[in-house]
């Protein structure tokens, strides 16, 4: 069985906090939500509770950047994305601090705090950040890869977390790259490319259209900036075909970048097909409910790629 995507982040922050003591982690006062607090009971004498100021967290962040510290700063992803944005977009972006800006909660996953909790355009604001890297793992091999990562590489990075267990998609020798996305299953009638959540959603719908004789390859790209534009042209020229996949509005997520790949590359004319929120906020409630009626679930996926290889027919 998976382990919730933020429990596994609390424990490899504690894990990986024990070697190397430049570490240090503030949390805006939901630290038991965010599984920082993991850290925080390990070395309380680097953790710092804020409270809810993140904007001042992220300001106290940079500061501990500028002597060498390795600061990850906590809060809902929603939260972090635009209360904390002027310090990401002042400190991260435009002065190149090495700060790791950890969204909790990620997409639809705060399934019964509301709307205003849900995070639907995080992926959008942060890689329009320059300078920022951005990831979204899938799964708890990912989140280990990119807690590391985050610890070993210096440079600002948005990271979007989710609440909830993720299906396995990798395994302990998977190899993790900073701006290369994986591929997870082959195909050759239609690429989906996912992340996040959506990665385990259409592994699930590739296994259904296989049933049809459907061949569907799945690309993990829980890199989105910066993303792997050789894989993005090489899945459009092999399958003819592209979905893309997010737990994430539609606009300007990953869906958006792939698509400016493929205009940017000479593939404008290959069929592109987008599951994600249709530009609208979501209510509370259940959150495999929400994800169905968001069409964030696997059944979404199949009818997009249904949809992709139609159009592909019809050129």
């Amino acid at each position: 069985m998976a382990k919730a995507n933020r429990d596994v982040y609390g424990e490899c922050l504690a894990k990986y906090g024990e070697s190397n003591k430049n570490i240090v982690v503030l949390d805006a006062d939901v630290s038991s939500s965010t599984k920082s607090g993991l850290f925080g009971a390990k070395y309380p004498e680097r953790f710092f509770n804020v409270g809810i100021a993140e904007a001042n967290m992220v300001g106290i962040a940079a500061g501990m950047a500028t002597v060498g510290k390795i600061p990850f700063v906590n809060t809902f992803a929603v939260f972090l994305s635009s209360i904390g944005l002027i310090g990401a977009r002042a400190f991260g972006s435009y002065s190149g601090l090495n700060v790791k800006f950890m969204g909790a909660y990620g997409g639809l996953s705060d399934a019964f705090d509301g709307p205003s909790h849900h995070s639907l355009e995080d992926i959008a604001i942060m890689r329009a950040l320059p300078n920022f890297q951005v990831f979204v793992p899938a799964d708890e091999y990912e989140t280990d890869w990119v807690v590391r990562n985050a610890i070993e590489v210096k440079n600002p990075m948005y990271i979007r977390l989710s609440r909830d267990a993720m299906k396995t998609v990798h395994n302990e020798n998977t190899k993790f790259e900073t701006g290369k996305g994986i591929v997870v299953r082959e195909g050759t009638d239609c690429t989906v490319i996912a992340c996040g959540l959506m990665v385990g959603q259409a592994v699930d719908a590739a296994e259904e259209l296989a049933k049809k004789g459907i061949s569907v390859r799945v690309v993990d790209m829980f890199c989105i900036k910066p993303i792997d534009r050789e894989l993005i042209v090489k899945c459009a020229k092999e399958t003819g075909a592209i979905v893309s996949a997010e737990e994430h509005s539609i606009i300007g997520g990953l869906g958006g970048a792939v698509a400016e790949v493929l205009t940017s590359e000479g593939h404008g004319g290959v069929p592109q097909e987008f599951v994600g929120v249709q530009d609208r906020h979501a209510e509370c409630g259940p959150y495999q409910e929400l994800l169905k009626k968001y069409g964030l679930d696997a059944a979404a996926v199949v009818r997009a790629v249904e949809k992709a290889i139609a159009r592909k027919g019809a050129k």
